[in-house]
């Protein structure tokens, strides 16, 4: 349900509110909540965000883990009388801000709160597209027939059809996706729903708001097209607020690059040949374009590595080799768009259909024949899908002339923000150098709630015998805390290596990623006493276990990224090319901050007690581990399995 849109100016109690009027001892959160805890970081962290706001400068603030930096950000950005959109790492903390923090603080206004949030169109029903279903032979399967009587008896009663709502259904449904809004055919006003339009209803409500609520995917998806003519998705505003703002230069860098792939061709074949019977435009001409379209994609998306993601180099040398192929699926691109642009009648799929069809053109041409040098370009190969991508190798010559140079204000926040304490490497990777910045430690005392333990006696992890001797160690581990852990893994491969070493090992419950989709493990591992999860990267980080429940992290080695990764590779390259030292200057800090991220999984409250155990020990061996150890917390610090022991009989 949204929140009431008011047509005045936002305005608060009648008495005057300020931020120190909330957070100071006896203010009005302490009068809201019996239990209040007055955390100094918090009020320092939100007056430095007011004066930000007020004196129109961009902030960054690193608030270690019960800061309470939501709403330490929440409201000063509703007092500042400004519209602030708060982007966040996850559609999960999105849904949190809006369902949990924004109901509590509408309790501390007397007038309603301009709030609501927007998500990316795949998440909101199509209205037209049911209607069509009810009608048209798109649904195979039981499963599928099931899934879509849910969504039509849903679609009755639902205010805003986020998918969220909808928890009788399997993430993965393939219903949802033949019913979602993606803009892919979309018509827009043209459309017989538009007024009743889900999409519709969201950027109505977002235009009538104080504060718009997204993900960093939606907010650089938006920044991306901004430009553009009728391109922008969110409202115009003049502040924003980066939530987990250590994901920014990878999402940024995703939505200001290309990406061509044979599933979209193939989704574009399908949908234009849906469309065309569907509004009776189909011909044999048609359908011959839409075959030779489908040949070509095929003939030329193989001359691509079939696994893994690949450097992409040599395009001169492909071009003299393959030239042919190359124009051939160019010339079936343009046939299709021609051939659709001559359907009599202004059908309203063909708009959509036909914007597809040059966009992938346009993304095709730019990987082939662009060869822009601020760019890397590699495959992928995942699933039944070919990705060509090119990716910008550094965002901090994008994001200062499309985001911050336009901006009054910009607050980045996260609890992991610093290497070794320091701002430089965010600024650097960012282009925000004349940023304020804050650090704002904990309110835990990790010296008395935490015991880091690095087994010194295991081989290097590059190591073949690695592997079976970090399983063994991990049995021991778990034989102490009786389970309740997390065993967060770098690569999917070594996860399930140590997972079969171990399943008939253990006598705890286990639960692997992959299994059950991620808020069905964490959930599941909260009821289950004892369960140990065995995780990778999503796991990392935006996973909130209290109690003793998760009474262990295990991570099974520093987080380097991978050296041969192309979009790595190019930018180490580039760290090089300006003088600096690659490993120093780019991974160590990388893999700083990531380490930080996982260990960040132990401690959520103040009566949390736990173990961190690494079980890489090149942290010791080698001088890099210096900047770990000084990126990290003050924890306890033993080399000794006894003090493991120790600790839990403590």
């Amino acid at each position: 349900m949204p929140f009431p849109a008011s047509t005045e100016p936002s305005a608060p109690r009648a008495r005057k509110l300020t931020t120190r009027s909330f957070f100071a001892r006896n203010g009005v959160l302490s009068e809201a909540h019996p239990n209040y805890e007055f955390r100094p970081g918090q009020l320092e962290m939100a007056e430095a965000i007011e004066n930000a706001l007020r004196e129109k400068h961009h902030l960054i603030v690193e608030a270690g883990t019960g800061t309470g930096k939501t709403l330490a950000y929440l409201i000063p950005a509703l007092l500042s009388g400004k519209r602030v959109i708060v982007s966040t790492g996850t559609k999960n903390l999105q849904e949190q801000l809006y369902s949990k923090d924004v109901p509590f603080l509408q309790s501390l206004f007397d007038r309603p709160l301009r709030v609501c949030y927007m998500k990316g169109r795949a998440n909101y029903l199509c209205r037209q597209k049911l209607y069509n279903a009810e009608r048209e032979p798109i649904l195979t399967g039981l499963d599928e027939m099931r899934d879509f009587q849910i969504i039509r008896e849903w679609e009755q009663t639902t205010q805003t059809g986020d998918r969220a709502e909808l928890t009788q259904i399997a993430e993965s449904s393939s219903t949802w996706w033949k019913l979602d809004a993606r803009s892919d055919t979309c018509a827009g006003q043209k459309c017989a729903q538009f007024e009743r339009c889900f999409i519709t209803e969201m950027h109505r409500r977002a235009q009538e708001s104080d504060i718009v609520i997204v993900n960093h995917h939606l907010f650089f998806a938006d920044l991306a097209v901004r430009d553009q003519p009728f391109g922008a998705i969110l409202p115009d505003y003049t502040a924003v607020v980066f939530d987990e703002a250590h994901e920014i230069e990878d999402v940024a860098g995703q939505y200001f690059g290309i990406s061509v792939s044979n599933l979209q061709i193939q989704e574009l074949i399908k949908d234009a040949a849906a469309s065309s019977r569907r509004k009776f435009f189909a011909t044999p001409e048609l359908d011959r374009a839409l075959i030779q379209l489908g040949d070509r994609s095929d003939e030329f998306f193989r001359l691509f590595p079939a696994e893994g993601r690949h450097g992409f180099a040599t395009h001169d040398r492909f071009l003299a080799n393959h030239a042919g192929i190359y124009r051939e699926l160019l010339f079936a691109l343009e046939a299709l768009s021609t051939r659709l642009e001559l359907v009599e009648g202004a059908i309203e799929e063909i708009i959509p259909l036909v914007r597809r069809t040059r966009l992938l053109k346009q993304a095709l041409e730019f990987w082939m024949e662009g060869r822009d040098s601020s760019f890397v370009y590699w495959t992928e190969a995942r699933g039944r899908g070919l990705y060509l991508q090119a990716t910008p190798i550094d965002v901090s010559q994008i994001l200062p002339g499309r985001l911050f140079e336009k901006l009054d204000t910009a607050i980045l926040t996260s609890a992991t923000l610093t290497v070794a304490g320091d701002f430089a490497f965010l600024q650097q990777r960012l282009g925000l150098s004349n940023a304020q910045t804050l650090h704002v430690k904990s309110a835990y005392d990790y010296e008395k709630q935490v015991l880091l333990y690095v087994p010194p006696h295991l081989p290097d992890p590059r190591d073949s015998d690695f592997t079976r001797r970090a399983a063994d160690e991990i049995e021991r581990i778990l034989e102490i805390t009786r389970g309740r852990a997390f065993l967060l893994f770098t690569s999917y491969a070594q996860m399930h290596q140590v997972y079969e070493l171990l399943r008939r090992r253990l006598e705890y419950p286990l639960l692997v990623q992959g299994d059950a989709p991620r808020t069905a493990l964490i959930e599941r591992f909260r009821r289950t006493p004892g369960a140990v999860l065995f995780g990778t990267s999503s796991f990392w980080q935006g996973v909130d276990v209290q109690g003793e429940q998760l009474s262990c992290v295990i991570i099974d080695r520093l987080p380097f990224a991978v050296p041969s990764d192309p979009v790595v590779a190019a930018r180490s390259e580039d760290v090089r090319s300006k003088g600096g030292n690659a490993f120093r200057d780019y991974q160590v800090p990388q893999a700083a901050l990531a380490l930080k991220q996982g260990f960040g999984r132990l401690i959520r409250a103040s009566s949390d007690r736990g173990v961190l155990v690494l079980l890489d020990n090149r942290i010791i061996r080698f001088p890099y581990g210096r900047v770990f150890f000084e990126s990290l917390p003050a924890y306890g610090f033993s080399k000794k399995l006894t003090d493991v022991e120790a600790f839990f009989h403590a």
